[in-house]
């Protein structure tokens, strides 16, 4: 990545790039696939093209979309206290709150959990999947992938993972608890989360929406 751009100089908007963090303005000089554009001042990475990235992020968002799905029904824990007996999945202790007065707090939870993470993948599965298969970008596929990328903060599936494990240590001495198959998806799930973000350069994905190859 070359010196921050003068601001006194007259540079096409596309010769130049801005640090999503620190706001460091920068001549564009794409690396080589592999290796990585840094920015100067605050060290976050701008631009990492990976080779065949997008059919490896095709093939998580849809293993997340699967996990998901099933996660949400399957039961997530299996709690045995003096005798009694209860699975609860992820969809039950979303509910649990529908019929009082806390029916929002069950919405709320249900979307950050569930809904935010779906609607994510199927975005990012909308808008990759043209373009790795060197077709037009899908009709309003700026504005789905804009959408998904304002929805990462809310996303909180692998969140919700932790915040369990913390939970269960405490649970743990009062009764006896065991995992239901909707847990081991959700630790799967930050797996693959986690490598997707890994293999995402936004940057070529802008890129790839505002300069489509001609067909």
């Amino acid at each position: 990545m070359k010196d921050t751009v003068d601001h006194e100089l007259a540079i096409p908007l596309a010769d130049i790039i801005v640090c999503p963090q620190c706001d460091a303005v920068f001549h564009l000089q794409v690396p080589e696939i592999g290796e990585k554009a840094v920015c100067q001042r605050c060290h976050t990475v701008l631009i990492a093209p990976k080779r065949k990235a997008g059919l490896q992020i095709i093939a998580i968002a849809v293993g997340i979309f699967i996990l998901l799905i099933g996660a949400t029904f399957f039961p997530f824990l299996d709690i045995d206290a003096a005798g009694n007996k209860n699975s609860v999945s992820i969809l039950d202790a979303a509910l649990a709150f529908a019929n009082g007065p806390m029916i929002l707090l069950a919405l709320v939870t249900a979307a950050l959990i569930i809904l935010i993470p779906l609607v994510r993948v199927t975005l990012t599965l909308y808008v990759l999947v043209p373009i790795v298969l060197d077709l037009p970008p899908a009709r309003h596929a700026i504005q789905a992938f804009r959408v998904s990328e304002a929805l990462r903060p809310w996303s909180m599936a692998e969140i919700f993972v932790l915040g369990c494990a913390v939970a269960l240590v405490k649970v743990a001495d009062l009764a006896t608890v065991g995992f239901g198959p909707a847990f081991w998806m959700f630790s799967a799930l930050v797996v693959l989360i986690v490598a997707q973000e890994s293999f995402m350069c936004k940057w070529s994905v802008w890129n790839s929406l505002e300069h489509p190859k001609r067909s």
